[in-house]
């Protein structure tokens, strides 16, 4: 890890990061009938059951196999086969996703074998069963969420002949209102998009006059099925592709589907990627209403530069999201100073150079591994105009008195965290808009004037 902090603490102390069973049940809540399972202890479920509820403002079902004393002695394959029958009684649930916690992964359950077993013993035929490994001993929420899309895919994703119109799309771990935006982007392109996972409906869903176990909404099973025969896969994220054998990289291997990897499109340069790769896909040029987004922000880079050249920036939070904040940053002429997270990928060096390559005096600390002690240690020392980030930097950005655009997952402290978009040229729009005033009002608030006029 490179970190600016001579410190000599090894426990960590407040993670830049959360646990791996929280990303895989994200994943399988944007399944359509899917119910998430951890088999594990109760209160790991809770626990991310009330990060879920606190961000998205919505009902979060999260099952468990409920560890106790005895089990976590002789094993929980009993306490699984209950879990699951219980589930399909109470649910009937299209998907089950089954993801394991420290705890079964430790004393080392055999669950593959135990969801055979009790499939074996169902009188009827019982649902679909995704199981993904998830220590958080093991990686993050972000490990736990592409792990679970890679097996969800793994699972049930076939090839029929001829290929179909539709376009495979892995967006990562974005808000709802960016998944209904990435939605609406392909549909104006003409292309079907088959979006795993898709929670912009379960997680950000209407009134209920009435209680549903199962929220309407997410990607329908029948929908995976078809992802390997689609005419080709776009996957979100300068990272994830150099990490893992992801879910749109298996599809490539197995069927045949081509993949296009791409940073998450935020800022003018990614996003022009995402509208090139669409175009060559449809054959189609980008629609009119898109053009007039990209025009309209560079319009407002030009206004709103005054206010965000020079201006020093800490980002931290997930590796993909990082990244790409920090391309958008440099290219609105602002100076990252710091980009951290609790990720250990070991390639958020490379990516964040890489990005830099074209800014020579522009040469951010970079901290992989790192949590808010380490942080909060460099932010102190470097004296940034702006966070951005998640909620859980919002302590450091308090003592320090330095404001912070709230970013990614989670927020908890505003309201709003599942419509935040960050995606696209309307997202960096928003994105930008909200970064100036932040800057304006930071400086209004500590003028002794109190000016009223920008």
């Amino acid at each position: 890890m490179n970190k600016a902090t001579t410190a000599t603490y090894t426990a960590t102390k407040n993670a830049c990061k959360l646990c791996a069973p929280l990303g895989a049940a994200l994943v399988f809540k944007g399944i359509r009938g899917a119910v998430p399972l951890l088999h594990g202890s109760q209160g790991c479920s809770t626990y991310i059951r009330r990060y879920l509820i606190s961000h998205f403002k919505e009902p979060v079902d999260i099952a468990c196999s409920n560890f106790a004393e005895e089990t976590a002695i002789f094993g929980g394959g009993a306490n699984l086969k209950i879990a699951l029958e219980n589930i399909r009684l109470q649910y009937a649930p299209e998907l089950v996703g089954v993801a394991t916690t420290c705890l079964s992964e430790t004393i080392g359950d055999d669950v593959p074998m135990f969801v055979r077993e009790y499939q074996k013993s169902c009188t009827d035929a019982p649902p679909p069963i995704v199981h993904v490994a998830t220590p958080s001993y093991r990686g993050t929420h972000m490990d736990g969420f592409h792990d679970a899309v890679r097996a969800t895919v793994e699972h049930l994703a076939e090839a029929t002949a001829p290929r179909g119109d539709h376009v495979n799309v892995f967006p990562g771990m974005m808000s709802p209102v960016d998944l209904r935006h990435i939605e609406e982007i392909l549909t104006d392109f003409g292309l079907p998009p088959v979006m795993l996972p898709n929670y912009a409906s379960t997680l950000d869903g209407p009134l209920w006059t009435e209680y549903n176990r199962i929220p309407d909404g997410g990607t329908p099973v029948t929908a995976i099925k078809t992802m390997g025969s689609a005419q080709g896969s776009l996957e979100f994220g300068r990272i994830l592709g150099k990490t893992k054998t992801t879910a749109a990289r298996q599809l490539e291997i197995k069927f045949k589907v081509p993949r296009r990897g791409m940073g998450l499109p935020i800022g003018v340069n990614e996003t022009d990627r995402l509208y090139g790769g669409l175009e060559a896909i449809s054959g189609r040029p980008t629609p009119t209403q898109h053009r007039e987004e990209r025009g309209r922000l560079i319009d407002s880079y030009v206004d709103g530069h005054k206010y965000v050249s020079e201006a020093r920036v800490a980002v931290y939070g997930e590796e993909d999201l990082v990244a790409s904040l920090t391309g958008f940053l440099l290219e609105i002429g602002a100076a990252p100073v710091l980009c951290a997270s609790g990720g250990r990928s070991g390639h958020l060096q490379s990516a964040i150079d890489d990005l830099a390559a074209g800014y020579p005096e522009r040469k951010p600390a970079v901290f992989d591994g790192a949590d808010f002690v380490d942080i909060e240690k460099a932010v102190a020392d470097l004296k940034p105009d702006l966070l951005i980030g998640s909620s859980k930097g919002y302590a450091m950005a308090r003592r320090l008195n330095i404001p912070l655009v709230r970013v990614g997952f989670p927020v908890h402290d505003r309201f709003g965290g599942p419509r935040i978009l960050h995606l696209g040229y309307r997202g960096t729009q928003q994105l930008f808009d909200r970064i100036v005033n932040a800057l304006i009002a930071h400086r209004q608030a500590s003028s002794p004037v109190g000016y009223s006029y920008m």
